[in-house]
């Protein structure tokens, strides 16, 4: 009795939900096919842009376990709605900035802001609440958003930039996200008790819990008590490589790494995008196989594989897209988010009924890698003249995020017991925080 319809409206919430995260991966892909515009418009050096990139980046991560708390409290569409809101603010207001503070205050802040509110934290909340079968896998599938938003921008950002100015792009990526939104009022329902209907994959309706105490406070409260945890450290040090070695680094200086080399931006664009492509099959499969296989394990041969495939990268880059390369875009674009869906199975396995909250603050540690990251590597190039150093320590580290993961030990019996606790401890400090005036 799983299935009394034909067809279940948690896919149609999960459909609203992936193109919400395509619109808001679209400004979030243009910052590499920027960085030279901005440079030779303003005279801004590379790592002052970079920098901008960087805080975007850092609210992109600190924002999500705060707006998984805010979904609780709120409701999912209200979130959704003035987060697509924000990004298209941010996006439009660059179109009038004269001054470095001001990149940093539209592109850094305000859409951080409002793309850290659709993170994959929102994925967390929303396959948590509308699918107890093929959980993994629609985590793959929204996860994959953002690389379709990106494979959807991408290229069309180089060449609105090329022929247009940048101006025209930071203007496109605006009215995108504010498109979105009409959508996500009609149709992304909070939860399946709302409609009488059990979660997808469930055999009976389970009111929604009342959230306990402020966001603020709910945020803060399974933080603390997250702190107190060995496997939240190994999976937010190997999700803090995991930003690093892909939104910070390749997602930032790919674009500009390979002009150094004499490729055309329009054409090293194009190839960032064909890693979106493949992201999205490999992401896809990543989720599937989470629903099959040992989370950790996956864990271990995809960091592991990164590694080597950026250790390679240098040796790689040309003034033409050479076969070589495109081997490593297929390879590496497989590879680039699967990391999300064994991670946030592992979150929900150890935490419970917190797992999209806490998976929110791991996120926050994939953010602060990535600005570290973005902010590193135009350091890097600035003072070397090259990329090749920071190629090299991102291969390196995300070896040692294989590792992390491995340490990772398999749920046993005492599992349920640490997550009781944990639980426990999390109500008792959202309670103390609320009380507190927190939230």
């Amino acid at each position: 009795m799983t299935r009394t319809r034909r067809f279940h409206p948690a896919w149609a919430v999960a459909a609203v939900a992936f193109v919400a995260l395509v619109g808001a991966a679209g400004f979030r892909a243009t910052p590499s096919v920027l960085l030279h515009p901005l440079h030779a418009e303003f005279g801004w050096p590379l790592a002052t842009v970079s920098a901008a990139v960087s805080v975007n980046l850092l609210l992109y991560g600190l924002t999500a376990p705060f707006a998984a708390a805010l979904m609780d409290r709120f409701g999912i569409r209200r979130v959704v709605t003035a987060a697509l809101v924000l990004v298209a603010l941010g996006s439009g207001l660059t179109v009038f900035m004269t001054a470095s503070w001001q990149l940093v205050l539209c592109w850094g802040v305000l859409v951080g802001l409002g793309t850290g509110s659709m993170a994959l934290a929102f994925v967390a909340t929303v396959t948590g609440r509308w699918f107890v079968a093929r959980r993994g896998l629609v985590t793959g599938v929204l996860t994959a958003g953002g690389a379709a938003g990106q494979l959807v921008f991408l290229p069309l950002v180089a060449v609105l930039v090329r022929d247009h100015g940048w101006r025209a792009a930071a203007l496109v990526v605006a009215g995108a996200a504010l498109a979105v939104v009409p959508l996500v009022g009609w149709l992304l329902r909070e939860h399946p008790a709302d409609l009488g209907v059990p979660a997808y994959g469930a055999a009976e309706v389970v009111p929604p819990a009342p959230p306990a105490g402020g966001a603020a406070a709910r945020a803060g409260g399974v933080q603390a008590a997250a702190l107190r945890t060995r496997p939240f450290w190994l999976l937010a040090g190997g999700f803090a490589i995991c930003g690093a070695t892909t939104n910070g680094l390749v997602g930032t200086h790919f674009v500009p790494a390979a002009h150094d080399h004499g490729m055309a931006e329009t054409t090293a664009a194009g190839l960032l995008a064909l890693v979106g492509l493949f992201d999205i099959v490999g992401t896809v499969a990543s989720g599937w196989l989470t629903d099959r296989f040992d989370a950790r394990l996956l864990l271990g041969a995809y960091y592991a594989l990164r590694g080597t495939s950026l250790l390679v990268l240098p040796s790689l880059f040309a003034g033409t897209a050479e076969p070589s390369m495109l081997v490593f875009v297929v390879f590496y674009g497989l590879d680039w988010v699967a990391t999300v869906p064994p991670t946030v199975a592992l979150c929900r396995e150890w935490f419970g009924a917190s797992g999209a909250v806490v998976f929110g603050w791991v996120f926050a540690a994939h953010q602060l890698g990535a600005a570290f990251a973005a902010t590193g590597a135009g350091l890097v190039r600035d003072r070397l003249g090259d990329y090749a150093v920071a190629w090299y320590v991102a291969g390196a580290l995300s070896i040692g995020a294989a590792g992390l993961s491995l340490l990772l030990r398999r749920r046993g019996p005492a599992q349920s017991t640490t997550e009781t606790s944990f639980q426990n401890a999390t109500r008792s400090r959202t309670i103390s925080a609320s009380g507190s005036g927190s939230g």
